[in-house]
């Protein structure tokens, strides 16, 4: 499954990297989950080299940062620091670029200084050592989720790069920890209709598939990439003042006009119950138009290459994906962003985070009979009929392994998601 990406070029020339399968497709700018793999990597890596490119290294796993000119290594510094895994503000691994640099930027995510600062995706950067309005740094455990270098190395690293230039973001979590892992032979559950598939999310074996690249209305499956969007593009502690046109049908109102409301607990109500009135107020924050760009840009750079989304809640019928797609989507958010799982389960720690503006909500996701339900977001409309992405901690004869189990176009998307869980359950095992 390699992802397409929309054509884009560095200072006019056109750089050449291998792609999953082997081959060669041009150089583009997003996340790309499979630079998490340290041999593709290291492929990507040494295509640039070859063709003499200047770029940035940032190894997040070495916590080393590496700035190559002209193919050719020209500084190597220490990472000081970087956005905790799993948190709200976990650094995005990826394929990026120098979007911007400034000497010394006022962040209002964090309300500190950051010197030599360099923009590479929404909220992340590359910077020295933050400092709040009087003049004293922050504590040594503070990050935001950026790439923090000492002051002097900032420094170093801001005078080589370039707007535009490359910046690979890696970290070693998308390798299989056991390659010599192997399942008995992939079988498939018959269900006409019914576009599914279940497969592991670590070395991408499939257990049964079924119509798995027939894309579907997906509803408010939408609503976990609007908050993917909202988290790498907006500070989740501002708040966003309600006002009627961001009242809508949904499922259980909550929103009243005049009030204030953190993105943070948005996204509650968004992931939880499903509501539709918080997306129009996430994305009223960049607006319409842009969000819904920004959607489509993400989900195309994370290899899901036959998805659509037209708005934020998945009201609309032209919001589409494959359960392939979907596979990316889930694989993406255990490796990237699984805060987003937790949060649609309602698991999520906040930890300095104010407590949420809603101490109980109805969890629409949960399947409480079967085990190891880490993430998941229902979808129901009448275009879309039901269906269901989750994610899975599944213990397979003693040893525990991410699942994803993903149902489109159901009468019953739960019925259907416990059936493939038992049927993998029961029909697998480690050899």
């Amino acid at each position: 499954m390699s992802a397409f990406y929309a054509r884009e070029t560095t200072g006019g020339t056109t750089l050449i990297v291998q792609n999953g399968d082997h081959g060669k497709i041009n150089f583009e700018y997003g996340a790309w989950p499979t630079l998490e793999n340290a041999d593709f990597f290291n492929n990507v890596k040494q295509d640039l080299i070859a063709q003499k490119a200047s770029f940035v290294e940032a190894d997040l796993s070495g916590m080393t940062m590496r700035v190559y000119k002209d193919g050719i290594l020209s500084v190597e510094v220490p990472v000081g620091s970087k956005g905790r895994e799993g948190s709200w503000w976990e650094t995005p691994a990826g394929l990026y670029k120098i979007e911007s640099k400034e000497k010394s930027h006022y962040s209002s995510f964090g309300h500190v200084y950051m010197p030599w600062s360099m923009q590479f995706q929404g909220n992340f950067f590359i910077h020295g050592w933050p400092y709040y309005p009087s003049g004293d740094p922050v504590a040594q455990g503070y990050s935001g989720g950026c790439i923090r270098l000492a002051d002097e190395n900032a420094e170093s690293v801001y005078n080589l790069v370039k707007v535009g230039m490359p910046v690979l973001v890696y970290k070693r979590s998308f390798i299989a920890e056991a390659e010599d892992i192997k399942y008995s032979p992939k079988s498939v559950v018959h269900n006409d209709g019914v576009s599914y598939i279940a497969a592991d999310l670590k070395n991408n074996f499939v257990f049964a598939e079924n119509l798995s690249s027939k894309e579907h209305p997906i509803a408010s499956i939408t609503k976990l990439v609007t908050a993917l969007v909202s988290v790498e593009y907006i500070n989740v502690e501002h708040e966003i003042t309600i006002n009627r046109s961001m009242l809508a049908s949904t499922s259980i109102p909550r929103l009243q006009p005049g009030t204030k409301v953190s993105v943070l607990d948005l996204l509650s109500l968004l992931l939880e119950e499903s509501s539709n009135e918080a997306a129009i107020a996430i994305k009223s924050f960049l607006g319409a138009g842009r969000f819904v760009d920004l959607m489509n840009k993400k989900t195309a750079a994370i290899g899901m290459k036959h998805s659509h989304f037209s708005d934020a809640s998945g009201v609309l019928a032209t919001n589409t994906a494959s359960p392939n797609d979907l596979f990316m989507l889930a694989k993406y958010l255990y490796y990237n962003r699984s805060f987003v799982l937790h949060m649609s389960m309602g698991t999520e720690k906040r930890g300095a985070y104010n407590p949420s503006r809603y101490a109980t909500l109805s969890n629409f996701n949960k399947i409480p009979w079967l085990e190891g339900l880490i993430g998941a977001k229902v979808a129901k409309s009448s275009a879309a009929k039901e269906g269901m992405l989750a994610v899975f901690e599944m213990n397979i004869n003693g040893t525990t392994r991410p699942v994803a189990i993903i149902v489109l176009g159901s009468n019953n998307a739960k019925r259907d998601i416990e059936a493939l869980f038992k049927y993998v359950r029961s029909n697998f095992a480690i050899q």
